[in-house]
């Protein structure tokens, strides 16, 4: 028996807009692959806020809906509640989950809504030209921070510990796209996370440390080993959360 490299039934075999070395791909190619190996695409509804994947719905060859910048959890919450039986992924950024939609993704963990989140957090805007982020390290240089990020702009943000600490939260966990062992590793946890969703049990959030070589001005290569470094430092991996494991801290990462 061979095993053969193909793509993805939910991935459709058109040209990505994204960037060398953009962590967008590996993150579509492990959706799909998830949505095919759990057999649920026809009943998966993607949702995808303004960003670099904003096109997401040219590439997921399942239902995906676009939405306002910051918003992709409430648009969740009023899809999984009218039509429980489908499986909602909302796919964000860190631009937009964790600035512009803070709240809305607090309150959307806090009430313990049956979604899954994948949460794409590059450290740096994206499609609007590499402005400081919420989170953006200290030090790091940004198009808003050419001297680096300094105390003045406050602390970047660790939205998973930050939405572990919350009552409705039930998994929620920190992978990187920095190895090959990390990459499969977020497939595994990205399949559990929604399997709880097909379990009811609750709110789930993957977070995602994803490369960003044209707006951190380092070569594809570089911006691995930048990862590797200073971005897991302070992003430590791990599980923060996991409501039905009893997990209590990092782990399997």
């Amino acid at each position: 028996m061979r095993k053969v490299f193909e793509r993805p039934r939910s991935l459709r075999d058109v040209r990505l807009h994204y960037c060398p070395g953009c962590g967008h791909s590996t993150l579509h190619r492990i959706v799909a692959e998830c949505v095919d190996r759990l057999d649920i695409r026809e009943r998966t509804i993607a949702i995808a806020p303004v960003g670099c994947a904003v096109y997401a719905y040219d590439y997921f060859d399942f239902d995906v809906l676009e939405v306002p910048h910051g918003r992709p959890p409430a648009a969740a919450t009023g899809i999984k509640r009218s039509l429980p039986d489908r499986l909602v992924i909302s796919y964000q950024g860190d631009g937009d989950l964790a600035a512009i939609g803070t709240g809305e993704i607090i309150h959307a963990a806090n009430r313990g809504e049956n979604i899954t989140v994948f949460f794409v957090n590059n450290a740096i805007y994206g499609m609007t030209g590499g402005q400081m982020a919420p989170t953006t390290l200290m030090g790091q240089k940004t198009t808003t921070t050419p001297a680096g990020r300094d105390i003045g702009a406050g602390y970047p943000l660790k939205v998973a510990e930050l939405l572990a600490g919350l009552e409705g939260a039930a998994f929620i966990a920190r992978t990187s796209l920095d190895s090959p062992k990390n990459v499969l590793l977020t497939e595994r946890l990205f399949e559990k996370a929604l399997r709880y969703q097909m379990e009811s049990k609750g709110f789930s959030l993957v977070e995602v440390l994803s490369p960003c070589p044209t707006d951190w001005k380092l070569t594809p290569e570089e911006s691995l080993r930048w990862m590797a470094g200073p971005m897991k430092d302070f992003f430590p991996l791990g599980i923060f959360k996991d409501r039905h494991a009893g997990a209590k801290g990092p782990s399997g990462a």
